[in-house]
């Protein structure tokens, strides 16, 4: 009668889905940490883009300042592990990039302007460096929200939707579109001349 009854526990232990989330909530983690790595690359780059594009284009100090001020946002928020169990906090950093992202992308469309800042050498370096950035950026939050699909799946389906109660477990937030309604508009192109560089 004992081994019946450890082998029912061991049965109702093994589909609880506690080790599920164990695993998941490994995977988000190390997901989550590749995020970070990949923004604190971006970030690290800006200073010097800024000083190249100021070498080059000062007169465009409104989109210079837009930039630095964007960068000095994001590194204001603590990205801790615990920022992806509070979704407030997530949304503020997700702002927060979403802010520096848009920043950087006005500079890039200004830096168009300058024909000898785009032919500068470490001007382009560092654009090619931020493009792959960017791309790792992209690739990182991906894992990221597969991760947090997977778990979220675990957290909601049952039986193991009973564990997550007991246990404390809740729902993660995801990376979403800030603003769906500004995407599905279609881009401006605008022809107009550069302008020359001084």
């Amino acid at each position: 009668m004992r081994i019946l009854w450890m082998v029912l526990l061991a049965t109702l232990l093994g589909g609880c889905g506690y080790n599920t989330f164990q695993t998941t909530d490994e995977q988000i983690k190390a997901s989550w940490a590749e995020v970070l790595n990949q923004y604190q690359r971006r970030s690290d780059l800006i200073p010097n883009l800024v000083n190249t594009v100021k070498g080059f284009a000062a007169q465009e100090q409104t989109v210079l300042l837009g930039v630095t001020e964007a960068r000095a946002k994001v590194g204001s928020i603590q990205a801790t592990p615990e920022l992806i169990n509070d979704p407030q906090a997530f949304a503020k950093f997700q702002a927060a990039q979403g802010q520096l992202t848009s920043a950087l992308s006005r500079l890039l469309v200004v830096s168009e302007n300058y024909p000898q800042l785009k032919s500068d050498q470490n001007f382009r370096d560092l654009q090619a460096q931020l493009e792959g950035t960017e791309n790792r950026i992209t690739v990182a939050r991906n894992r990221y929200i597969q991760a947090v699909q997977e778990y979220n799946i675990a957290i909601r389906s049952f039986p193991s939707n009973l564990t997550a109660m007991i246990f404390g477990y809740k729902v993660k937030p995801s990376f979403a579109v800030e603003n769906e309604k500004e995407i599905s508009r279609p881009p401006t192109v605008d022809f107009a001349a550069p302008k020359a560089a001084k």
